[in-house]
């Protein structure tokens, strides 16, 4: 690999939680995209070592009272069927170096330009309760980790096919945070917040028409707000196979997405912090295929492609 690869940030209690048979939520994957990373190429010494999420910038972003009951165990059984997990220590240390691999994430691209967390994404979290598997917003929180450190526009272009409601409510009322979230119109949350930029997407929306849309919300965003950072969350519940999300873009779609936000940022000179975001098959091998489109794209952009893809010579082609 190339001196410039894209910096990439990662800890093992990412799939180390103890879920019930058959639960929805596919805590494997981290792991799997870890070790799939490694057998292309990439060594263990690449990784970052996600750290702890700094609490006082997390109470930044998130209300005192939701922050004790959460990490002491004092929510409501109400609140945690919400939330979607069953309460434990673990629970709250995974979420906690999840949020702080998410602000390293950030961190690095404002050094080095591009930098890709192996989780992430957890945007249904509100300020003050947890929802759709997500207890705290490690975009919400890296995005205010950047204008601490002197950011003063901060994209958050969303991807998943579910709307990143609980980031949109964060930032409501901060113009230095500028929301974004394409998504399925039919798909969960049931209620939608008001982001800055939403674009709700038919069911079994194509390839071609979700390049399109995605393609110029991106450009029209970049554009007009001329962010200093972009925090993408590169969501593959978009794809035809995903349980649970209802559109119909292929795995070439998704890789076509991904290199096209980085390739605008990296031309546009503006550093991307990404992360992995849903994925909902329960074939962990499909799914982790998938998820590794972010990482060929990034590679490729960066001269550093992974030798032993077979299309990472396109790949490099359309970030050119």
């Amino acid at each position: 690999m190339g001196r410039t690869a894209p910096k990439l940030i990662y800890h093992p209690i990412y799939s180390e939680l103890e879920l019930p048979d058959r639960h929805r939520y596919p805590i494997g994957k981290y792991r799997a995209l870890y070790l799939a990373l490694q057998q292309l190429g990439v060594p263990p010494d690449a990784f970052t070592l996600s750290e702890t999420a700094d609490l006082p910038l997390v109470s930044q972003v998130h209300q005192a009272d939701y922050l004790n009951a959460l990490c002491s165990g004092q929510l409501d059984a109400k609140a945690m069927r919400r939330i979607g997990f069953p309460w434990s220590e673990q629970l709250i240390r995974r979420s906690l170096l999840s949020v702080g691999g998410t602000v390293q994430s950030t961190a690095l691209a404002l050094q080095h330009g591009i930098a890709l967390h192996l989780s992430g994404g957890y945007h249904h979290a509100f300020a003050d309760y947890g929802s759709g598997f997500c207890l705290l917003n490690d975009l919400a929180v890296a995005a205010q980790y950047a204008l601490n450190q002197g950011v003063h526009k901060v994209l958050i272009f969303d991807c998943d096919v579910h709307q990143g409601d609980g980031t949109a409510a964060i930032f409501a009322d901060n113009p230095a945070v500028v929301t974004c979230s394409l998504h399925g119109e039919k798909n969960f949350p049931y209620h939608k917040q008001r982001s800055d930029w939403d674009l709700a997407l038919d069911s079994q929306i194509n390839d071609k028409d979700y390049l399109t849309a995605a393609e110029q919300s991106l450009d029209y965003l970049l554009r007009l707000h001329q962010p200093e950072l972009v925090i993408y969350d590169a969501g593959i519940d978009i794809h035809q196979d995903d349980d649970l999300g209802l559109l119909a873009v292929t795995t070439a779609g998704i890789a076509r997405r991904d290199a096209l936000v980085l390739s605008r940022c990296r031309q546009a000179g503006i550093p991307v912090a990404a992360v992995i975001g849903g994925g909902y098959q329960r074939d962990l091998n499909r799914l982790t295929q998938i998820h590794l489109q972010l990482f060929y794209a990034a590679f490729a952009l960066c001269d550093a492609p992974l030798p032993t893809h077979p299309d990472w010579q396109w790949l490099a082609s359309v970030t050119s």
